[in-house]
């Protein structure tokens, strides 16, 4: 505490007056220069951010909150500090992650990298243990200072596949329970539309918008989201009245996924997929879509770097039309969901060897299809009837490697 005779202004108070002149110094500064300056208060934020996550970090060791009747800190948080529950939970990750990532806590402080990848890193952090993100922290923080948190974010989901497969993959399946769509009644003629989507499908919707929405004719006055929702409506008319979706450029719209031999082998050290427009993705789910999707696959990095894409060979039509008389929908379980839902899946898996033959094949419908391969389940035919069953040891939902 300042001695009585002490009147200097606190650093804080000393910050507050600098920021209320902050405005007045900006308007005078020349056009030229404003950028560099916009960077400097940004690093500066970012600097403060560092300094509010310590002294958190101070706070939540001391439980002062409970002091004001809080019931923990991320409730003080949005009391005192007005934040959203999802910003409090992330600077109390921040705050907590980074006593144990020195280096991430420098750079920080410097203002060397930004807010948003720190907290990614936090996150990583959270979810496979510190001491994994700290053995590899200098080649994550170098690619953080070279990338934009978007790009950096594919980096950290990319590290997290490869040094805890099981939990990503159980936050993959996670991700994909919490879909939903809600259409409302129709009011003041207006239907609203709410949902949630996991990121395959969230890409898979995507593709498919971006077909029927080539680049606005000078004459078109729709704005981005007229454009996205009326290509909605046409792709749900299209099946309709028998129509196909078209091309683009000359193919089909189609995912392209990136994965190499051993990834789709589902060697344990294979590096993640990747899924064009949302980043890594699990091997299981490569594997999925290597039964029968419309899918591009770039194998290898020789094949990478000389740009030569190899489109999978999908169900031949009249294997199709055959698989289809015999099985009618899908045959797991009874579950009977048509024949027009349904993939065609590989019991030997395409990726193991296994031919695209009737023997080998067998109709099961979207839900069932991820159940074989992001889930552990089994199919087989026995005596002409299907038997399939739940894998011997499921991925807990809080799973984390030792």
């Amino acid at each position: 505490m300042a001695a009585s005779g002490d009147r200097r202004p606190s650093p804080l108070a000393q910050l507050k007056a600098l920021i209320g002149g902050l405005p007045a110094w900006l308007s005078e500064v020349d056009d030229s220069d404003l950028g560099e300056e916009l960077v400097g208060i940004r690093e500066s934020v970012v600097q403060l951010e560092a300094a509010f996550a310590g002294g958190l970090r101070r706070f939540d060791k001391s439980g002062e909150y409970k002091a004001d009747g809080a019931v923990s800190l991320i409730d003080w948080l949005r009391w005192k500090a007005k934040l959203s529950g999802g910003a409090a939970m992330e600077r109390v990750t921040i705050a907590r992650q980074l006593e144990q990532l020195p280096q991430t806590l420098q750079a920080f402080a410097s203002g060397d990298v930004g807010y948003q990848h720190v907290a990614l890193l936090a996150r990583t952090a959270e979810k496979v243990g510190a001491a994994t993100v700290k053995d590899e922290e200098a080649s994550l923080l170098k690619a953080a200072g070279t990338m934009d948190p978007g790009r950096f974010a594919d980096v950290a989901r990319a590290f997290e596949y490869r040094v805890d497969h099981a939990a990503a993959l159980a936050e993959a399946n996670r991700a994909f329970a919490r879909r939903y769509l809600h259409i409302s009644d129709v009011k003041d003629g207006l239907v609203h539309l709410e949902g949630l989507l996991d990121a395959e499908g969230g890409a898979t919707l995507k593709t498919a918008l971006d077909a029927l929405m080539p680049p606005p004719k000078i004459d078109d006055d729709r704005t981005p989201g007229q454009r996205r929702a009326d290509a909605m409506v046409e792709l749900a008319r299209r099946p309709l009245d028998g129509s196909k979706l078209g091309t683009v450029g000359g193919q089909r719209p189609h995912l392209v996924i990136t994965a190499s031999a051993e990834t789709l082998a589902g060697l344990p050290s294979a590096p993640p997929a990747q899924l064009e427009g949302v980043g890594a993705i699990p091997m299981e789910t490569a594997q999925r879509h290597a039964c029968d999707a419309s899918v591009s696959w770039l194998l290898g990095q020789a094949e990478l770097e000389s740009e030569t894409s190899h489109a999978h060979q999908r169900i031949p039509a009249p294997t199709r039309r055959a698989l289809v008389a015999r099985d009618h929908g899908c045959v797991v379980n009874h579950c009977g969901r048509p024949a027009s839902w349904c993939d065609g899946h590989h019991l030997t898996w395409w990726t193991r060897g296994g031919k695209t033959a009737l023997p080998n094949l067998a109709l099961v419908c979207g839900r069932h299809h991820r159940m074989l391969h992001e889930e552990g389940w089994t199919l087989e035919r026995r005596d002409g009837r299907w038997l399939a069953k739940p894998p011997s040891q499921r991925v807990p939902a809080n799973a984390r490697s030792a």
